[in-house]
């Protein structure tokens, strides 16, 4: 599965809220497993949307046909576009579905690896990470993806951002010792995204 992540600056909200309502006729593109999206809690005005497909060729082709016509409405709406593609490596948690409508918040965490800690940061994240997470109350899935230039995203779905308060404060600075964070780490950026309902397709 490829995960899309956009970030961008949004300089009309309304005209972005109602541009964002035209992506309701992705259902129909094939290869397309859904997307959702909503507003940062510690950024005002920059908006995140994550987009799930079965896997590059029928993201590819949707890119080349329909994009351009759905995206239309929302242009001039924002400022400072930022695109990464992930491919999905393994599930935080088990049976990922890019779901959201049982969730409110997404936990996004975004790394860049130090050369030759690969496969150590992907070891941690599994041994360590994962089942911390999974046995979180409130965290309902999540999943680790990886992008070129050894770039991963880790993106949790939480039933509310007090839980997911709770995990961190609770347990992230004792994983973070375990798992050899300083270590494996070149640059870490994350963030809370309150989910937009209208935005789910």
């Amino acid at each position: 599965m490829l995960v899309k992540w956009i970030r961008c600056t949004v300089t009309d909200r309304r005209g972005f809220e109602r541009g964002q309502r035209k992506w309701a006729g992705l259902p129909g593109e094939p290869g397309f497993r859904g997307q959702g999206g909503g507003w940062s809690r510690g950024r005002q005005s920059v908006a995140h949307v994550f987009a799930f497909w079965e896997s590059r060729s029928f993201y590819d082709s949707f890119m080349a046909r329909s994009h351009d016509r759905l995206a239309a409405a929302q242009n001039g709406t924002y400022t400072h576009p930022r695109v990464t593609l992930f491919d999905h490596r393994f599930d935080v948690k088990t049976g990922f579905e890019p779901r959201f409508t049982d969730a409110d918040v997404v936990r996004v965490a975004h790394t860049r690896v130090r050369e030759g800690r690969v496969d150590h940061f992907a070891l941690m994240q599994e041994k360590v990470w994962n089942p911390a997470m999974a046995g979180s109350p409130g965290m309902i899935r999540g999943l680790f993806g990886e992008a070129p230039g050894r770039e991963f995203l880790v993106l949790s779905m939480w039933h509310a951002a007090a839980e997911h308060g709770k995990y961190r404060q609770e347990r992230v600075e004792r994983l973070s010792l375990r798992a050899q964070i300083q270590a494996d780490v070149e640059a870490l950026t994350g963030d809370v995204v309150d989910l937009e309902p209208s935005w789910t397709v």
